[in-house]
Formats: C-alpha cells, sequence, structure tokens
C-alpha cells in the first residue's frame, strides 16, 4: 500500500506522526501494531477500514498460541463462568488499569505495551452486542486490596466493575478472605459452555496456562467453581463491598476531582 502510494517511510512518517523504525516492523510483520496506528494508515491510504479489519483478523497472535484456541472458544461460548485470584478479569478492565497490570511484565518500549493493551481491551467485545454470553466472576478479596498504585485509576477500576454489575448478563461475586480455604487457590480459572453443550475449562498462573477438554476434568473444576461460588457473597453484597471501597477512597483523597 505505501509503495502504490508513492510515499517513502519518512513521508509516511510525516503523514502519521509514528517513527519510521516503527512503521517499518509493522510493514514487516514484526509487530502487530494497534487499531489507532491502522485507523491513522487507513486514512493516509484511503482504505476505509480494511487495516483495521485486518487487525481483528490477527490481534489473536498477541497473546501467544497457548491463548489462541481458548480465545477461539471463548468466542463461541454461550456462558462463562470465571475465577480470579490475584487481579481484576482482563474482560473487565479499564484500560488504565490494564497498562499498569501489563506494564509490570516484561520490559517492553510504550510503543509495544500500547500494542498489548489495545489487544486485551478489544476481546471485551465478547460481551458487547447481540446474542452476548451470559458472564459470572468470583473475585477474590486480594483481588480488590491488591489496588492500582494511581488513586484515580483504582477508582475507575472500581466503578467499571459497578457499571458491568447492572448489565443482565454479568453477575460479580466477591469471595471474602472469611471464606477460608479451597480448591482453587494460587490460580485462576475459567469454565466455558458451548452452544452444542461441551464444557471447556481454562487454568491460569501467572506465567502459565492449560486448556482443559477431557470431560472428567473439566466436571471437577466445574465441582470446584461451584462449592467455591457458594462461599461467596451475593451479588448484591457485592455491590455493597465495591461501593464501600470506592467511599474510602474518597474519604483518603477528598481532593480527587473524581
Amino acid at each position: 500500500m505505501r509503495e502504490r502510494s508513492g510515499l517513502s517511510l519518512e513521508e509516511l512518517h510525516g503523514e502519521t506522526t509514528y517513527d519510521r523504525s516503527y512503521l517499518h516492523k509493522l510493514e514487516t510483520g514484526a509487530r502487530l501494531g494497534s487499531p489507532e496506528v491502522m485507523a491513522a494508515l487507513d486514512k493516509v491510504y484511503g482504505t476505509g477500514n480494511q487495516l483495521q479489519q485486518l487487525w481483528e483478523l490477527a490481534r489473536d497472535d498477541a497473546f501467544g498460541s497457548r491463548y489462541q484456541r481458548f480465545m477461539q472458544l471463548e468466542r463461541e461460548a454461550t456462558v462463562q463462568y470465571k475465577y480470579a485470584c490475584s487481579t481484576i478479569p482482563g474482560l473487565l478492565q479499564t484500560q488504565a488499569y490494564a497498562t499498569e497490570v501489563l506494564g509490570h511484565a516484561r520490559p517492553r518500549d510504550a510503543t509495544e505495551l500500547q500494542e498489548d493493551v489495545a489487544a486485551r481491551m478489544s476481546r471485551q467485545s465478547v460481551l458487547d452486542g447481540e446474542d452476548v454470553p451470559y458472564f459470572r466472576a468470583v473475585l477474590d478479596e486480594a483481588v480488590f486490596r491488591r489496588a492500582a498504585s494511581q488513586p484515580a485509576v483504582w477508582l475507575e477500576q472500581l466503578e467499571t466493575l459497578l457499571e458491568w454489575q447492572k448489565r443482565p448478563n454479568v453477575t460479580l461475586q466477591a469471595l471474602p478472605f472469611s471464606a477460608g480455604l479451597h480448591d482453587l487457590m494460587g490460580g485462576s480459572l475459567t469454565v466455558l459452555w458451548l452452544a452444542n453443550g461441551k464444557a471447556v475449562s481454562y487454568l491460569e498462573g501467572s506465567k502459565s496456562g492449560e486448556l482443559i477438554e477431557e470431560p472428567g476434568r473439566v466436571e471437577e473444576l466445574r465441582l470446584s467453581y461451584d462449592l467455591l461460588r457458594d462461599k461467596a457473597l451475593s451479588p448484591e453484597r457485592t455491590t455493597e463491598f465495591i461501593q464501600q471501597l470506592i467511599k474510602e477512597i474518597r474519604t483518603c483523597d477528598p481532593a480527587d476531582p473524581t
């Protein structure tokens, strides 16, 4: 497209403000890019939203091969149950919170971090539109006690959880420390129900993940989830719990304009 347009990389830099070396990496496939840069290139080349659509098709590669099968099934699921042990699930994260979480991973430059954040945020389309799945998340109390470094970022994230809670297809439950020991400590779990009646599970640690499709093991994990859900606060009490956290933040930082 650039060659057909007659532009050099330097001229394309002037048209988009993106660095020449970064644009070269996009052209050679070394970098995935983001919706923002693809929109800028579509505008320069007069290609409508063609590059943005291609980015949508390619984005799964940003997560690595161990996630790709899971993400395919996630888009097909009619019901999704999730237990999170340490951070807000990606499907519920704000952009600022996701930026901080991903920023603590391996060293990367600002543009690469932006790409990873964009790829994560794009997954939230699973819960938007028509025929969205029913989504239930049990969030360990540790999730709420490990706040973002900036009060404004954490406040926005908590308020966003309340907005998610209002959706008819979303249910959130907090699991208090008082629930005691349980079978899923130390990792996160996702259970997906597919339209064909099949169920699969995904067990995830901070640096590893395992997709489980064997019916016997999936059934065991479903039972573990059910038992955990029974120990969690009701959705109504969870809303009250989050509202109290928000109140505490605002009390500690009364100068916060939010």
